[in-house]
């Protein structure tokens, strides 16, 4: 098996009630390994056909899967977690010949996605709903957890396998049927990540490549019942529409623009390090990328110069051989990033270091990272997600300031702060308006924590017992077992209880 005749055998294939077979749709997309712009397979458009025969599938598919046992479901989604252990090197080759980033962050990525099934498969046992207590003498009350039903996964294509688990692997433990849609950039290689949850009964799980219509079709069926979301703002508000159609409930996470502060206290050069890390990850392609550095005066000499080394010293190449930076997902995304950083410059930023494509690159859609001074907070790439190799630093003069200016956007995901005093930090963990505060620890996740923004950003979170209850309704009951007379309320009312009149 290899990764390059698994993405010649997974193309044009759809996934549905169990069975990898050729879409009937008459047209598709080639997929271009955006390292090489070489032709590597192609992806079908499924058609509305397969996309309602699925859905029903689904449906009869859940209805079946919700009355197993959650030891059971426990035991088979560990299973999958060892799978994707198993498949982590092909999984992890697809993904970098597919969208471009190394090797390394591909396979860390599989482990990821093991560990969310893991922990999702034992916490789901933990918590079936609550006894409280009862309003009336000698009734019982109490609380149970039901699944949602159907549940449909818009994918984007940065981090396809984590994403996708960590919404699959709370909604199959709660007793949903999944179907995924995955990213047109990331679709062969989330095809073969399906095949990691073949213990699952036939149709529990399904895969429908394709473009806007199978997603519009899936989130506007009403057989389908509930819809995880990543993307961008203008699409994540269409899915939001038109689910509150059907006020179907939705988890919505759109976009990030976190800041990154560096104090005075902080020790600069692994600030400087993080920093480095947590903007140029995946070529700064992830929604918690730091996209907004502010930087104490005292210290922004020493930041700047420290940030520039590193960034000059990452290695930039195929996400196949020994680099640090792969390049962009497509050639539409890299045009995207440097009209926002051509106009940065417009408006006065300095390119400290990058700024350009390789020189040494004729082929792949790559690009610098690249470090920017002289940036004022009204500039538009502080205030919008330029999702891309940027390190844009604003200068400020006190703690008041950096959080003022954090706090002054329109999203709010994460955020990230560098100080050692305690004072500080627990200012910031209390005044920054995002779903996630990172003290000297940028980007971390923790599949026992909530993961979710506020704002701009979504709604709804994903991961810890947070992330359970996002696919699952809550019930209650309340029981008099001896059928007791309830005249304390009924009818007919006690004449004593009438208004008494004037």
């Amino acid at each position: 098996m290899t990764a390059t005749n698994e993405l010649k055998r997974l193309s044009n294939k759809v996934l549905i009630n169990g069975e990898f077979r050729d879409s009937g749709a008459g047209d598709g997309l080639d997929v271009v390994d955006p390292a090489t712009e070489e032709s590597i397979g192609q992806i079908p458009f499924t058609s509305i056909t397969e996309v309602d025969e699925a859905i029903a599938v689904a449906n009869r598919s859940q209805q079946a899967w919700n009355q197993v046992n959650s030891l059971t479901r426990a035991e088979i989604m560990h299973e999958i977690a060892a799978n994707m252990r198993s498949a982590r090197g092909v999984l992890g080759e697809m993904l970098t010949r597919e969208m471009g980033k190394p090797y390394k962050e591909t396979t860390d990525e599989v482990d990821w996605s093991a560990t969310a099934v893991d922990y999702y498969a034992e916490i789901a046992r933990h918590d079936f709903g609550k006894v409280v207590g009862p309003a009336v003498d000698d009734q019982f009350h109490f609380t149970l957890k039901e699944p949602m039903g159907v549940v449909v996964i818009v994918l984007p294509f940065n981090f396809p396998f984590c994403l996708l688990c960590w919404s699959a692997a709370a909604a199959l433990a709660t007793g949903n049927a999944v179907i995924i849609k995955p990213s047109e950039n990331t679709a062969l290689s989330t095809l073969k990540f399906m095949e990691t949850f073949a213990p699952l009964p036939d149709g529990l799980i399904q895969c429908l490549p394709g473009g806007g219509d199978v997603g519009a079709r899936l989130v506007e069926s009403t057989d389908t019942h509930m819809v995880a979301f990543t993307g961008s703002v203008p699409t994540g508000q269409i899915v939001a529409r038109a689910c509150a159609e059907q006020f179907k409930p939705c988890l919505i996470e759109a976009s990030g623009n976190d800041p990154f502060i560096v104090m005075p206290s902080a020790p600069i050069d692994m600030a400087a390090r993080g920093a480095t890390f947590a903007a140029y990850l995946n070529c700064g392609q992830v929604c918690t990328s730091a996209e907004r550095l502010f930087v104490h005066q005292d210290v922004y000499d020493e930041f700047v110069d420290k940030l520039v080394s590193y960034t000059r010293a990452l290695r930039i190449g195929n996400g196949l051989d020994k680099i640090d930076v792969g390049p962009m997902v497509s050639a539409k995304e890299r045009d995207r990033f440097e009209t926002i950083l051509k106009r940065a410059i417009e408006q006065g930023a300095k390119v400290a270091c990058g700024g350009e494509r390789p020189s040494a690159m004729d082929k792949g859609w790559f690009h610098e990272p690249t470090v920017l001074t002289g940036v004022e907070p009204e500039m538009e790439i502080m205030n919008q997600e330029s999702f891309g190799p940027s390190a844009p630093i604003c200068r400020v003069s006190n703690l008041d300031e950096a959080l003022e200016l954090a706090n002054r956007s329109r999203f709010g995901l994460g955020s990230n702060i560098y100080t050692t005093n305690l004072d500080e930090a627990m200012r910031a963990v209390n005044s920054l308006q995002t779903g996630m505060v990172w003290v000297n620890a940028p980007l971390l996740d923790n599949d026992a924590g909530p993961f979710g923004g506020r704002k701009m950003t979504g709604m709804g979170r994903q991961l810890g017992a947070e992330g359970l209850d996002t696919f699952r309704h809550t019930k209650l009951a309340m029981i008099d077992p001896g059928a007791n007379d309830q005249d304390f309320w009924w009818f007919p009312y006690k004449d004593a209880e009438a208004f008494p009149g004037e």
